[in-house]
């Protein structure tokens, strides 16, 4: 009999009476204090007052939080939520979306690039380096609250995820989380690479398209690994995830083509 990964981690890092750190807020907080921390470094280097960085901080915590929220209502639960309005707010119950945050963050950004003067694509060929890594910690955290898993394999490396086991069984499963984690890991060093190692932010539109065909790409691969997340999925050839990832890759090989022909 195979042994596979037995994951049973708390999802909960410490109480202190009412108040419970949980390991999901953590990484999403860190998401954003070292988005901060790169953000920085880039507009040192380009020599941008940081009371922009600050202003551009606000735009995108409330444009991920929004878009996430709202995409998971939208995309995936609309009869649920119509029926049960005030659960929209109820955040700290689970129910964000990523293509809702990449949505959000796009409207932000646009609204903020009105308001500062700044150039969209020289905000989004930049911001989008601090996504990726945002994205493979969200991830993690993900995997430590045992959350969007992937479908049943027996893989050496699958997971039996011990504390959905009233929900899921004690099937293996894939790690679909670490499969995204890594992914957006991986994207992140090459968008590091591309900026900081060739200068390619100095092309508007490149470094973002490499991004929305790597993350993208990645999404709709690995969704054909991972659990149905609700139930009107089971009859689709393709799942929510996947189709709403098509827009963002076909965008991404626009503004590669577009650099091209220039």
């Amino acid at each position: 009999m195979l042994d596979f990964i037995h994951w049973n981690a708390s999802p909960e890092i410490f109480s202190l009476g009412p108040l419970t750190v949980r390991w999901y807020g953590l990484f999403f907080a860190s998401t954003f204090f070292l988005g901060y921390l790169i953000m920085k470094k880039i507009f040192d280097r380009e020599h941008v007052p940081i009371e922009t960085l600050d202003q551009l901080s606000i735009y995108m915590l409330v444009g991920v939080v929004l878009g996430a929220r709202l995409g998971h209502v939208l995309f995936y639960q609309p009869d649920y939520y119509i029926n049960h309005p005030l659960e929209v707010l109820q955040i700290w119950k689970g129910g964000l979306a990523s293509h809702g945050a990449a949505l959000g963050i796009l409207v932000s950004l646009y609204l903020f690039s009105k308001k500062s003067g700044q150039s969209y694509m020289w905000i989004l060929d930049r911001i989008v380096i601090v996504v990726a890594i945002g994205g493979a910690l969200v991830r993690m955290g993900n995997l430590m609250n045992s959350e969007i898993v992937g479908s049943v394999t027996n893989v050496p490396w699958a997971f039996v995820f011990e504390k959905e086991i009233h929900y899921l069984g004690d099937a293996p499963r894939h790690p679909a989380q670490l499969y995204e984690s890594l992914s957006y890991m991986v994207l992140f060093v090459i968008l590091i690479w591309m900026y900081f190692k060739k200068n390619m932010g100095e092309t508007p539109g490149l470094i973002f398209g490499v991004f929305l065909i790597g993350l993208f790409s990645a999404r709709f691969v690995i969704e054909f690994f991972k659990a149905v997340q609700v139930d009107f999925e089971q009859t689709m050839i393709l799942d929510m995830g996947q189709i709403l990832s098509i827009p963002f890759i076909l965008f991404g090989v626009y503004l590669l083509l577009r650099k091209r022909k220039v």
